[in-house]
């Protein structure tokens, strides 16, 4: 397009070319191409033209569309932006004899979406001769015509238009006729008489010239037969013959009656039809009855492919004169095309956080039929996030309407739905498939608030405690729980020296044995991770008990077990029956069931003088003391616990029935061993100082009780009371298990007419004599029989 001359051009014509100029750079291009070009030709450079950058063209996937099922003319090349042609162009194919030929292209840039019209004019080159229906053209002249007789001759077809189709004719000189030519119609006009006599028949030869460069002819041969008085040509009724027909109409049906007369009589009179010049394209579609002049309907119109014929008819008389009219047939449209949904783009898979009103995909819908039957509206009809934005032309986006979650809803069926406003309407739907990517937006969660694992104390490491399970609603790694415990610590030990977990399976084991007497119960925290980017985790508390099992035996504090002990109690002769003599202390490291205990007399001097209660330990006598009963009283005690299986401990209780300790001490005399002497006097002494230590503390005790503020009791009242920071600090639920119940109190019985005050025979104790591992032991150290003096002194006696 040149702008050469603007300076002598009008204001008013320059105005107008801005305009031009400025609507094609907002979006329309207009490229003139001369038809026939081969594959390849260069039609222009839609990126210089637009100014668009090259990158530009291939990041926003430039393309030209041609639309719907036509040909694709022409491609571009996004390297250079040259449009290029990819199919031969025929201009007389695409348009006939239509004076302007465009073809209509979309340019379409996508991200954002961009269209641009593309207007491509075919220019019409030489590339089609005139042409005549027929090689040879028999007219029948009679004599009798007077010279100016007209004889219409068919008009030469040329392919071509505007200066490349016919253009002039050209009669062979000859001494009869001359040729006459007009904007409608070609004659051969009779310039002097004819005389059959002198020639029958004449051959002339008529060319015909078109303006194109190269100039192309055709060329046809009249022959004319001299004939006698046949004067007359037939006469359409009509010049023009005008019809209109719907498309898709069936075969038979009429189209037109087109009528011609002639005012001769018999054979000359005698009128028949036949058509001129019908192109290849239309000579199977119509029909015209040689005798009536109906044409019919023989083949299939479709408006979408032509929407309009034109054609010559000719009417010939019997004798061969001949007239021509044309008939022109408009093809209606009817709604017979339903909308065509094209996908032009898609972005699949989407990710699920996009935000909402984001574009996804890009959709053209087409009908090829005409006007209001070519409108159409489309939606989607479904519930899913998604809507259609109507865009340029009848371009429309695919947007989201809300927030995905890839968790709920992985996969979208789009069913678009395009309708024409025919009548009746047409539709047509496509469905189209999206799928919505996997974004880390799910933490880890566990199935439980918290867990609770149970174990019994001696079990071996490695062993199972409980299973977490956390579940992660996304997919592949974005769900891959991987579990581990969160730094912390046990009783000042790492959590991880006492429970680890399995990484993938959310097991915990036992690292090491538990002891419930050191450790009852703990607590530890499991984190579960994702795989994901970043990771998202979550915390959960798993809470160990440990249970116990009965694995300790009791331990009896009172009397001592250790070899080397010397434990006696000291029995009144007068002591009726249920006098408390002594009590058997013992407690049991294990809870529960483990730890309660009950005491029996497995063996004793003289059955059925003594008795022990089962579950106080305490020994009292069955019945009143005999003379006849043993100075020397020897119980062996077994206690055991209530677990399963029972575990038990025994201890030896030695009793002295006596009344006062002259007694005893006269049984010490007796003895003649040196040794025993002096253990004896001893012995002596080690009384003498107790029962002054007792009554002293018998004085405190009773001061202590009448002043205000109660101090709990350390020592004992009677004979054997154990206290309580004597207790072995590991030992559990003593308080409240039952095995040290409370202090026990035992009465001092003292003898009358003694010469001092006698006290149960006991090894006194207090905090000096309790060592470190938590048992009372002896006082006389070197006493390994208790009994054993008191033997030999009887022996000597």
């Amino acid at each position: 397009m040149g702008h050469k001359g603007f300076a002598s051009l009008s204001p008013v014509f320059l105005l107008v070319c801005i305009f031009l100029m400025l609507h094609l750079v907002h979006g329309d291009l207009s490229y003139s191409i001369p038809e026939e070009t081969k594959r390849g030709y260069v039609i222009g450079n839609i990126a210089k033209d637009l100014g668009i950058d090259l990158k530009t063209l291939s990041s926003r996937q430039a393309r030209v569309d041609f639309g719907g099922s036509r040909k694709r003319y022409g491609n571009m090349n996004v390297n250079t932006g040259d449009l290029i042609t990819s199919e031969r162009i025929d201009r007389e194919n695409l348009c006939g004899k239509k004076p302007s030929c465009v073809l209509k292209a979309d340019l379409v840039l996508e991200n954002p979406l961009e269209l641009h019209r593309v207007s491509l004019h075919v220019q019409d080159v030489n590339d089609n001769g005139p042409q005549f229906n027929d090689d040879l053209i028999e007219m029948e002249i009679s004599e009798s015509a007077d010279k100016g007789n007209r004889f219409s001759i068919e008009e030469a077809h040329d392919a071509d238009i505007g200066q490349n189709a016919v253009q002039s004719y050209n009669l062979q000189n000859n001494d009869n006729f001359i040729l006459s030519v007009d904007s409608h119609k070609v004659e051969l006009v009779l310039e002097n008489t004819l005389d059959r006599e002198k020639q029958k028949e004449m051959n002339l030869l008529l060319t015909a010239l078109d303006g194109g460069s190269p100039q192309r002819s055709g060329t046809v041969v009249i022959h004319v037969t001299v004939l006698d008085a046949n004067d007359n040509a037939p006469v359409f009724s009509q010049t023009v013959y005008k019809a209109s027909l719907p498309e898709n109409s069936p075969p038979d049906t009429v189209v037109i009656n087109i009528s011609a007369t002639d005012a001769d009589e018999g054979v000359n009179g005698d009128v028949t039809y036949q058509f001129g010049h019908v192109s290849d394209n239309d000579i199977n579609v119509f029909s015209i009855d040689s005798k009536t002049g109906v044409i019919t309907l023989t083949g299939q119109v479709d408006f979408e492919e032509i929407s309009s014929f034109e054609m010559r008819v000719k009417a010939k008389d019997g004798l061969g004169l001949t007239s021509y009219a044309k008939v022109l047939i408009d093809v209606h449209d009817i709604n017979d095309n339903a909308p065509v949904i094209y996908l032009k783009s898609l972005t699949n898979p989407v990710p699920e956080n996009v935000s909402p009103g984001t574009e996804v995909g890009i959709v053209n819908v087409q009908d090829e039929d005409s006007n209001i039957n070519q409108n159409v509206h489309c939606s989607i009809q479904q519930n899913v996030p998604f809507k259609l934005v109507p865009s340029i032309k009848n371009y429309y986006s695919i947007v989201t309407t809300g927030q995905l979650d890839r968790e709920l809803v992985s996969e979208y069926n789009i069913t678009i739905s395009a309708t024409d406003e025919g009548s009746p309407p047409l539709s047509s739907s496509k469905t189209v498939q999206l799928s919505v990517a996997d974004i880390n937006d799910n933490p880890p969660v566990f199935e439980e608030q918290s867990y609770s694992a149970y174990v019994t104390e001696n079990n071996k490491p490695g062993s199972t405690l409980c299973s977490v399970t956390a579940r992660d609603p996304d997919w592949r790694q974005n769900g891959t729980v991987i579990y581990s415990l969160l730094p912390g610590e046990v009783n000042g030990a790492p959590v991880s020296s006492y429970v680890s977990v399995n990484g993938d399976t959310g097991v915990i084991h036992a690292v090491r044995s538990f002891d419930y007497e050191q450790l009852r119960n703990f607590k530890v925290q499991v984190m579960a991770r994702d795989n994901g980017s970043p990771p998202l985790s979550s915390n959960v508390t798993v809470s160990v008990f440990i249970s116990d099992v009965n694995d300790n035996s009791p331990q009896i504090l009172y009397p001592a077990l250790e070899a080397n002990s010397f434990m006696t109690e000291l029995v009144p002769k007068a002591a009726h029956g249920g006098s408390l003599v002594s009590k058997v202390i013992a407690v049991d490291a294990d809870s529960g069931q483990n730890a309660w205990l009950s005491y029996h007399i497995v063996t004793s001097t003289e059955p059925g003088l003594f008795t022990i209660g089962v579950h106080s330990g305490e020994i009292r006598t069955q019945r009143d003391i005999s003379e006849s009963d043993s100075m020397k009283q020897n119980l062996i005690v077994a206690v055991k616990d209530n677990g399963q299986p029972s575990l038990s401990a025994t201890c030896s209780m030695y009793l002295i029935i006596s009344d006062n300790l002259a007694e005893v001490t006269e049984l010490k005399d007796i003895s003649s061993d040196e040794n025993n002497s002096k253990m004896t006097s001893y012995l002596i002494i080690a009384l003498v100082s107790v029962s002054t230590f007792f009554l002293t503390f018998i004085i405190i005790i009773m001061g202590v009780r009448f002043c205000r503020r109660r101090k709990p009791r350390l020592l004992f009242d009677g004979a054997v009371a154990i206290p309580s920071a004597y207790l072995p600090p590991n030992y559990a639920d003593v308080d409240g298990t039952g095995t040290l119940r409370s202090t026990y109190n035992y009465d001092a019985y003292l003898t009358t007419g003694s010469r001092t005050s006698d006290f149960k025979f006991v090894t006194s104790y207090n905090d000096n004599t309790l060592p470190a591992d938590q048992t009372l032991r002896k006082s006389p150290s070197d006493f390994v029989d208790p009994f054993e003096e008191f033997e030999t002194s009887e022996v000597g006696a």
